[in-house]
């Protein structure tokens, strides 16, 4: 850019504005933000308030509003923060870097990476291809992107055989910062995907719930690169312990046992609880030992959700 900007502007479902605002503010520089209206969670929408950011919430989803910063920044002084900039996949590729640092420079098999803007795919591969032209590593991990079913373009352009890529509108999904069906870095993602003998898989609304009620088994080694902090997300998990969600099952539900305040129901319950609590243990233990054994060529796989 060779013209003068007096602030920096992005698009976002919450985690980049948060991001930007919080950076500008900590340099003393304005930050402009266009996030689709009632659709992220107030937890991502009170980050940029907070940290002082010009807040435009516009009546359209996360595609309309990159459209809308793109043009603006042609127009006016204002420098664009999203994964179209390629000084911001600079940033992204040292997240790929530093996993093969913590891993003492040993390759994992996979990396799965979730896909909206497509921007931390191709970041990913970047990074891991910079290593492998240095010599630190002798090859780069398959890559794997994830996208929500009700989001998910890439997907389907994998599964045509990456024919013509055609855009989706974007449905309502838990995963809202990957709610995205014109990602603007989607070249860059088919390259990278091609280039690391990658897949694409997407997950249902319900595989989606499920998976946040549980743990990862102990037995895999396991790197979670996540800006999807459970706080950020309270009311989707209080609707799902609570089995208020409309057609998922919510088979991993936790809701509050209701129970009258006497020592003998409170004595009822507990013994039940442990009765129950101590079968639970025996066979996750069993469970461990096979996970274990049937685990061991797979220790070297990464997944990043």
């Amino acid at each position: 850019m060779n013209r003068p900007v007096v602030g920096v502007g992005c698009a976002s479902t919450g985690d980049t504005s948060a991001a930007l605002s919080a950076y500008c503010a900590a340099a003393g520089i304005p930050s402009i933000v266009f996030l689709p209206a009632n659709r992220i969670s107030i937890a991502q929408l009170v980050q940029p308030i907070a940290n002082g950011a010009f807040v435009l919430s516009l009546d359209t989803d996360f595609d309309g509003c990159m459209q809308l910063i793109r043009e603006v920044t042609a127009e006016l002084p204002i420098y664009l923060a999203n994964s179209l900039n390629s000084l911001r996949l600079e940033g992204q590729k040292t997240a790929a870097i530093e996993i093969l640092q913590q891993f003492d420079w040993e390759v994992p098999d996979w990396v799965i990476v979730p896909g909206g803007n497509l921007g931390n795919i191709y970041a990913f591969y970047k990074g891991f291809h910079m290593c492998k032209e240095l010599g630190l590593v002798d090859r780069i991990p398959r890559l794997v992107c994830a996208q929500a079913a009700n989001a998910n373009p890439l997907y389907l352009h994998y599964k045509s055989g990456w024919g013509e890529f055609k855009p989706v509108k974007a449905n309502t999904t838990f995963a809202s910062a990957i709610q995205i069906g014109d990602p603007v870095s989607i070249d860059r993602a088919v390259y990278a995907l091609k280039n690391s003998d990658g897949i694409v898989e997407e997950a249902t609304e319900e595989e989606l719930m499920d998976a946040t009620a549980k743990l990862i088994p102990l037995a895999y080694r396991t790197v979670v690169v996540s800006t999807a902090h459970g706080l950020k997300f309270t009311q989707s998990k209080i609707d799902y312990h609570s089995k208020d969600i409309p057609d998922i099952a919510c088979r991993f539900a936790n809701p509050p046992v209701q129970v009258k305040a006497d020592f003998g129901s409170v004595m009822d319950v507990l013994k039940k609880y442990l009765l129950k609590l101590g079968a639970v243990l025996v066979c996750r233990i069993r469970e461990e030992e096979t996970i274990c054994k049937a685990a061991l060529p797979l220790l070297d796989t990464i997944m990043i959700i």
